[in-house]
């Protein structure tokens, strides 16, 4: 992986761990996959069902305007890349 990898949720540079997020849950038939900082995609999994990510949040785009989603940018766009905290416990 290249340094100038960022990921496409918090526009961080990619740092260990990170993911690969389906845009359409594989389940649901999705192929396509963004590279995502592990913490971002499990707070994404953590705000949406298969079935939201499939029918109203297939891309970076609208995740990204989902209030929740923009208020855990803003939170995470401080920390270092190799930040990982498990989502459950982000809002204690």
């Amino acid at each position: 992986m290249e340094s100038m990898d960022i990921c496409v949720l918090c526009g961080r540079e990619l740092g260990m761990p990170y993911d690969e997020h389906h845009i359409v849950p594989k389940s649901k038939g999705g192929r396509e996959t963004v590279t995502l900082h592990r913490i971002c995609h499990s707070k994404i999994h953590s705000v949406f069902s298969l079935t939201e990510l499939r029918n109203h949040y297939n891309n970076i785009n609208s995740i990204k305007k989902h209030e929740e989603i923009k208020k855990f940018i803003k939170w995470v766009s401080g920390k270092p890349a190799t930040f990982y905290k498990r989502t459950r416990s982000l809002s204690k």
